[in-house]
């Protein structure tokens, strides 16, 4: 199984042992991530077809020059000065000049601080240099295009999402939490709602994954889905040792 080949906060390798127990139950059909993220759930279950979208079209633009085999031939150096000259780089560069977005994009995760991917209101990447002693950057991303070109990347809000009758959707959205600043738009509790009314409307198995707070319960509870309950590893704390686990929520219809 191939690694994600970002850093990504909120990752859900930790996860894939129990989606797997649900995915085994409709292998044949299509996946579909509204919030793809670090691409984690996608390469642990490793579906045959896929529509993997999010609103970060930054993000998207790396999984599609990946799908193109993408390789990367700028300096890569764990260097707080180059950091900061990528950054402006990036902020500054043309949205259409994908493939050198898409290799400040991977040296930005890599190097930034724990895996964040953060942006300003305007739309500014705004995470800080990171705190890493060694970093093992890659530079050539061919085990990746094989494995990705079978798959649909999309860059919408998830509302635009096409959806056929029989999608496997598992959706992990910003979670109910102060800081949901993942993207420009940001994720209110308006779109949590609205996220769940339109699961709620699909007739193929869905899970949703979030945390355990009680007005996710009552609006989970509330459109008739199941709810499981797990321990989720925390790894955004600085310090180590306050890395502690968290109480969150599967929400199942459809199994």
């Amino acid at each position: 199984m191939l690694k994600p080949p970002l850093k990504w906060a909120g990752g859900k390798r930790w996860l894939i042992p129990k989606l797997l127990k649900l995915w085994k139950k409709f292998p044949e059909h299509r996946l579909v991530e509204p919030f793809c993220g670090g691409l984690s759930v996608a390469l642990g279950l490793n579906p045959q077809q896929a529509l993997l979208n999010d609103v970060n079209p930054a993000l998207i633009n790396f999984y599609r020059q990946l799908q193109q085999g993408l390789t990367i031939d700028l300096p890569l150096a764990n260097d707080e000065q180059l950091y900061y000259q990528y950054r402006k780089q990036f902020n500054d560069i043309a949205a259409d000049n994908e493939v050198e977005r898409a290799q400040l994009f991977y040296y930005l995760n890599r190097t930034g601080y724990n895996g964040l991917c953060r942006f300003n209101k305007s739309g500014g990447y705004n995470v800080p240099f990171g705190r890493y002693k060694t970093i093992n950057y890659v530079s050539d991303f061919a085990p990746y295009q094989s494995v990705l070109s079978r798959w649909e990347f999309s860059n919408t809000d998830f509302a635009n999402l096409t959806l056929q009758q029989n999608d496997f959707i598992y959706a992990d959205p910003p979670y109910d939490v102060p800081f949901r600043q993942y993207s420009q738009q940001g994720f209110d509790w308006e779109d949590q709602v609205r996220l769940a009314e339109w699961l709620a409307k699909h007739d193929g198995p869905v899970v949703l994954s979030n945390q355990a707070t009680d007005k996710i319960k009552k609006l989970y509870r509330d459109l008739g889905f199941s709810l499981r309950y797990l321990d989720a590893p925390r790894t955004i704390s600085c310090k180590g040792d306050k890395r502690q686990s968290a109480r969150e929520v599967l929400a199942l219809r459809g199994f």
